[in-house]
């Protein structure tokens, strides 16, 4: 009976967060300062007092008891965050005129501790000082000689910031007695777009070594209020006007919400919680737009798309290190970047998630195009292309779109519609000399209608457009793309295929579209993926003929089951499918459903296996609500998958099972295409 209460008060100390400070067991053993994590801690000065605070909004080691303990947060190897209960932080302040609180986390607040036999020093990085005890004052303050300070473990600690989870149970692990692996795929995701176009157009970042309030921040040049956000008010559709609460953490007043285009809404937390909901593949797109890139007034990264891709390859990669540290080490976490279907496979079946690498940008391996007197002059060669195919597959990259947004030197793309196609349409011309052209259809198929409000080019997106240049008029629609698959992008899909890596169809042109699948069809190719229904809906039979897989765009539930039924009815469809919610890459996430408040979808539920009940989830002060909310951030798709049920009634099984199956239909694609 002892044991067994000795392990129930550990279970409920791990579940609770906290970790406690071993005692020593010799007088002059040393803390483990690696070890820390959590733990709720009195720093005692060798004169026997207590640091607490002053009324300067700084400390002082005056305490006669330990009544302003710190909760330590790490951040790297024996580094950590001193989390106060005033629900700040220590950080270096005024230097050697004393530390000071603060209310954000970020290298000023970062402290590497040293064991120095039972006792510690303290430094800062940042500062290149050490944490000292004033002999005069008693203030803390940085010094060149550090004082010695006792760890000393305490109670009453503040919890530290963190979004949680809201769900409770086993992540879905193992296979189903028929050998197949079970989950939700995303085939269509942006979480590095936080360095994408100089990588200050998007406000916050899905990870920081300094937590969440360093995190999820808004940009600065969205101030006052908001205004200073015109590419976020213009994708939106109410520039000027529109305006937002610009603080984050804890209130989360005014974002993340589901239709805010430049807010961080993947947050790594919410990323774990969309995993134990049952996401088990996801597909992080590197992406870039070099035209907006170009205008926008504040960057500090290069705008060249090949540029983007290499920096974003490297912040995934911090990402899964980051979460491998948080779970044991490496190759610890649940956050998986696969290669091969027989890594993902064994990923999924282990109950993690699988992270796909794609490339979606508008010039791969620098084939732009240039207008001259005689044509479009490509910007790239052969032998571009196949450097640049080495390149992205030993980055990791598996899957790539061969045109995106503007016509490049490769293939024709689908237009853009209403205001968001007069900003690409304008970022054409910026890239290409030329707006995009367009024909009247005559075939089954066609491309979004195209249009051109002029007086939405006023204010900064005046700048793309080159002096004198002639605005375009369109022939009635059905609309199509003059331009098709070039030789040179016929060539770049051949090149794929000797890599095995899947190619995205989507924004493609009909032109190029009915090329590329001529030609995948020649070569009897599978590896071919419609990730968010950016195509004509009449070649879904052709991809699944081939072997391939489809996913709608993650609409709101209503819209997705309707997308869904027209999906199943093609011929060759697989038994499942994915859906593609493009978060982070300018593309609206689902909103409430319109009859949430007559029929909402009912909290607690349990997720699509049953192995987890999940409730709302809480992030600071804000509480998320499906029914209210609709998608405001990543960590709802598992309460956007129960929602499916909702809305799709009588079909309430059926959706769920091929939602199921998708994990096991993208293997079985990519499996295909690494056989071929």
């Amino acid at each position: 009976m002892a044991r067994k209460r000795w392990l129930g008060l550990v279970a409920a100390v791990l579940v609770a967060g906290v970790v406690t400070i071993p005692g020593p067991t010799e007088a002059n053993a040393a803390p483990d300062v690696n070890n820390l994590d959590g733990a709720c801690v009195a720093l005692k000065a060798p004169s026997g007092k207590y640091v607490v605070r002053n009324v300067l909004g700084g400390y002082q080691a005056t305490g006669s008891g330990p009544t302003e303990p710190f909760r330590l947060q790490r951040t790297s190897q024996a580094s950590y965050l001193f989390y106060g209960t005033e629900r700040d932080f220590v950080a270096t302040g005024l230097g050697s005129l004393g530390v000071l609180k603060s209310a954000a986390a970020g290298p000023q607040a970062d402290w590497k501790l040293t064991a120095s036999g039972n006792e510690v020093t303290i430094s800062s990085p940042a500062a290149g000082q050490q944490l000292a005890v004033d002999s005069i004052f008693k203030i803390l303050a940085l010094r060149g000689t550090a004082t010695k300070f006792t760890l000393e473990e305490a109670g009453g600690c503040a919890a530290a910031p963190e979004a949680e989870l809201n769900i409770d149970g086993t992540p879905l692990s193992g296979t189903t007695p028929e050998g197949e692996v079970r989950g939700i795929v995303d085939l269509h995701n942006h979480l590095t777009a936080y360095e994408f176009m100089g990588g200050d157009i998007h406000c916050g970042e899905p990870f920081s070594p300094y937590g969440i309030t360093a995190a999820l921040v808004d940009c600065p040049d969205h101030e006052p209020h908001g205004l200073g956000g015109w590419l976020e008010n213009l994708v939106s559709g109410a520039y000027p006007g529109l305006t937002h609460d610009t603080k984050g953490w804890p209130t989360f007043k005014d974002w993340p919400k589901h239709n805010s285009l430049t807010h961080e809404a993947q947050y790594y937390k919410w990323i774990e919680r969309a995993w134990r909901g049952g996401l088990r593949v996801y597909t992080n797109l590197f992406v870039n737009n070099s035209a907006l890139c170009d205008i926008y007034p504040i960057k500090h990264n290069s705008c060249d798309d090949m540029d983007a891709v290499r920096l974003q390859a490297q912040r995934i990669r911090q990402l899964e290190s980051f979460i491998d540290e948080r779970n044991g080490g490496p190759g610890k976490g649940w956050f998986r970047i696969v290669t091969d279907p027989g890594q993902a496979r064994s990923v999924i079946e282990q109950g993690k998630l699988a992270v796909v690498l794609g490339v979606e940008v508008s010039q791969p391996f620098g084939c732009g195009i240039k207008v001259s007197a005689n044509g479009d002059v490509p910007q790239c060669t052969q032998a571009d292309i196949d450097a640049g195919l080495d390149e992205m597959y030993d980055l990791g990259v598996r899957r790539m779109f061969v045109c995106h947004k503007f016509d490049n030197a490769l293939c024709g793309v689908r237009f853009d519609e209403g205001t968001q196609g007069v900003v690409v349409n304008a970022g054409n011309v910026w890239t290409t000399g030329r707006f995009w052209e367009a024909e009247t259809c005559t075939g089954p198929r066609h491309d979004n209608p195209v249009s051109f409000e002029s007086d939405l080019l006023a204010g900064p997106l005046q700048a793309l457009l080159p002096d004198g240049v002639t605005l375009p008029v369109y022939p009635s629609a059905p609309h199509c793309n003059i331009h098709g698959l070039t030789d040179l992008g016929r060539y770049a899909m051949e090149g794929m295929m000797a890599r095995g890596m899947m190619i995205d169809i989507d924004h493609m042109g009909v032109k190029s579209m009915d090329s590329a699948l001529s030609l995948l069809e020649e070569k009897a190719y599978p590896g071919v993926v419609s990730s968010h229904s950016w195509l004509d809906p009449g070649y879904y039979e052709r991809i699944f003929a081939l072997g391939g897989i489809a996913g709608p765009y993650g609409n709101g539930t209503q819209q997705f089951t309707a997308d869904w039924r027209t999906l199943r009815n093609v011929p060759n469809y697989p038994g499942g499918l994915g859906a593609g919610f493009d978060t982070g890459g300018f593309g609206a996430q689902p909103g409430p459903r319109p009859d949430a408040a007559a029929n909402p979808l009912h909290y607690p539920f349990q997720t699509f296996d049953g192995g987890s009940t999940v409730d709302r989830q809480r992030t600071g002060q804000r509480v998320f609500d499906l029914n209210a909310d609709g998608m405001a951030h990543y960590g709802m798709v598992p309460d956007w998958m129960a929602d499916l049920k909702v809305a799709s009634g009588p079909d309430a099984d059926a959706i769920t099972n091929d939602m199921g199956r998708g994990a096991e239909v993208y293997l079985d694609t990519w499996e295909r295409t690494a056989a071929w």
